[in-house]
């Protein structure tokens, strides 16, 4: 691209995104005194992102404009991993590509890889320097040697950037100690416990057994600093416009470096207000806003993943609501669904399912969808409220009970084998752990070589997957789960582990296994899935219904074990069911055929369905798309 033309290109995107982003900044920081200067640093820090853009990144920055949809199309399937765990380094990613493209995957979230603190790191949440990858990792150059390569065979590549919180030992947080004043401006620091007591009144504990509190004191300092998750992590003051400046730097560094979706943590916290729980404040989504402003006046081809694991009525707003719609988040974690299938599938009934997700969910997202998971490298919290628990005639506190002691394996009659992330000693709820195949009772089954429990662990397995790919939105598989990996107590023999019970479903990857499924035929539970899991995948891809921009209308079956939704597309309805018992049950053939279906063909399948007595049978958690 000629400079001309580059200079004529970021003048029209900056017009674009004016007013997205400085009504936000003016309603944010207008009222500081170095508010133009402010201005004019961000637009210069812009311009020079730009100038300093690379030409193959500028032509994938026209494409994603011309096709804005990129990310919402079916064939789009991402896989998650921790570099370590996966690869040993950057440079072992590259001999991996293979795997990750024959079994589908078109999206990379590489777990966090910025330089963290030494030892505990809140798993690499507690970032030392933006700037710099994990030295156990590799190095900048070799990152982006490994964007370029993915990028080449049309794979995204995503990142974690942590917006609330910096590590103790970052060199913000350093000059801070040092009594930097205002370095100390950069964090919520305190001379004594008079205000950060009445914060405490109202907020809540995100790690109460572990990190009790919200306040830590500094004896180098000599004052308090807020750190909602730990001793370590300093939570940024996003009051003052230098971090905005800051981090919108950092952003356009690392897009510069080939990121294609960041994955923005802990934006829930980062605006303080007293006297609430401090959590997603309006502020929160004016600076999202603006962010996302950032990326589409310099790098469009960048979206954003907001991670806030939140209820539905506090999730929705990250991917835009009201003045922010269509200009906030493009992704958003769909936590509601994931912990909706392990309910579901411990009750053997989909009654709160349905309530929810066709309760509190939109049926369409203006450029934005839902990140669809069934696990994650971080704990289960039961986020089912009291109200929706009582709309089906259960109890919050009773469900919530039941599913902690289903999934950690107690409750008689569980498949399931899990472990305690730990207990709110105010409430009395409970989070787990635990990899997908173990708490889908493959581990159990496994143990006692029981033939059928394991064909039904499968099945729990295989529809799981079916869910998150047929319900819109941009699947995630969690590294191991394609081959059943089972959970991993290794991590008790790590001290900097031993306290988190999350590394448990954290393993290094079994590559004796995946390369064995991936190149023979066997029947081993690992192979069936990883046969099973591809062939979903595949089918995804060929299903055009299954376009997130498409309206999705949760159903309300006959049969209370069965969960279904229709995708309401220009060439015709698509209904997705799923039986969540472990017995046979039916949909009636007329009931489908009421809501949309025009033939009897079964999508995931590619084959026609045969009715039997004018129903859809549907074996133990069987799965159907039927068009």
């Amino acid at each position: 691209m000629s400079a001309d033309h580059d200079t004529r290109l970021f003048e029209l995107r900056l017009e674009r995104s004016r007013r997205d982003l400085f009504d936000m900044l003016e309603g944010l920081y207008g009222r500081h005194p170095d508010y133009a200067g402010f201005r004019n640093r961000l637009e210069a820090a812009m311009r020079a992102a730009w100038d300093a853009r690379s030409d193959d990144l500028k032509w994938l920055d026209m494409k994603r404009d011309l096709e804005p949809d990129w990310f919402q199309r079916p064939d789009m399937v991402g896989y998650v991993f921790y570099i370590d765990r996966f690869a040993e380094n950057l440079k072992g990613i590259l001999g991996k590509l293979d795997y990750l493209e024959s079994l589908g995957v078109n999206y990379v979230h590489l777990m966090p890889c910025l330089e963290p603190r030494p030892g505990d790191s809140d798993g690499g949440y507690s970032v030392m320097d933006y700037r710099r990858i994990n030295p156990d990792y590799g190095t900048m150059d070799e990152f982006e040697e490994v964007a370029r390569a993915f990028r080449e065979r049309g794979i995204s590549l995503c990142i974690d950037l942590v917006l609330n919180h910096t590590a103790r030992e970052h060199a913000w947080a350093e000059a801070a100690r040092a009594g930097d004043r205002g370095k100390q401006d950069y964090y919520l620091v305190f001379d004594d416990r008079t205000l950060p007591d009445q914060y405490e009144e109202t907020l809540l504990e995100t790690f109460p057994e572990t990190a009790p509190g919200n306040f830590t004191f500094d004896e180098t300092m000599g004052k308090w600093v807020w750190t909602s998750f730990n001793t370590h992590q300093w939570d940024l003051n996003w009051a003052n416009p230098q971090i905005f400046l800051e981090i919108a730097e950092i952003t356009l560094f690392l897009a510069n470096k080939g990121v294609d979706v960041l994955r923005l943590d802990a934006v829930a916290f980062m605006w303080k207000r007293m006297g609430t729980r401090c959590q997603s404040e309006p502020e929160v989504h004016m600076i999202l806003q603006a962010l996302r402003a950032v990326c589409r006046i310099v790098c469009p081809a960048v979206i954003h993943l907001e991670e806030a694991i939140v209820g539905p009525a506090e999730m929705l707003p990250y991917l835009g609501r009201g003045r922010h719609d269509g200009k906030e988040g493009n992704l958003a974690y769909h936590n509601s669904l994931m912990v909706q299938f392990w309910s579901a599938l411990a009750a053997r009934d989909t009654a709160l399912m349905t309530h929810v997700l066709g309760t509190h969910f939109p049926m369409v997202l203006r450029n934005a969808t839902y990140a669809t998971y069934i696990r994650c490298h971080d704990d289960i919290g039961w986020a089912i409220t009291d109200e929706d628990a009582a709309a089906v005639g259960i109890t919050g506190p009773g469900h919530r009970a039941f599913l902690s002691d289903f999934y950690e394996g107690v409750f008689t009659g569980s498949f399931s084998q899990g472990a305690l992330f730990g207990v709110n000693p105010a409430t009395g709820d409970k989070r787990i752990s635990g990899s997908f195949a173990s708490l889908a009772g493959l581990e159990k089954a496994l143990a006692t070589r029981d033939r059928v429990a394991i064909d039904r662990a499968v099945d729990r397995i295989l529809m799981g997957h079916a869910l998150i790919a047929g319900y819109g939105g941009v699947p995630l598989i969690y590294m191991g789960d394609e081959i059943a990996m089972l959970n991993d107590r290794s991590y008790l023999d790590d001290p900097h582990k031993a306290h988190d019970s999350r590394w448990i479903h954290r393993p290094y990857m079994d590559w004796v296994t995946a390369e064995r499924v991936r190149r023979a035929e066997d029947d081993s539970p690992a192979a069936r899935v990883y046969r099973g899991l591809k062939h979903i995948i595949e089918r995804r891809k060929a299903t055009p219904e299954l376009h997130a921009g498409h309206p999705v209308r949760v159903l309300n079956p006959p049969e209370k074990g069965v969960f279904a939704m229709l995708h309401d597309a220009p060439t015709g309805a698509l209904l997705c069911a799923y039986n969540f018992t472990d017995y046979w049950t039916a949909i009636p053939g007329e009931w489908a055929l009421s809501e949309g279906v025009r033939d009897m063909h079964d999508a995931l399948s590619d084959r026609p369905v045969t009715l039997s007595d004018g129903n859809v049978a549907l074996p133990p958690y069987g799965r159907v798309w039927l068009r």
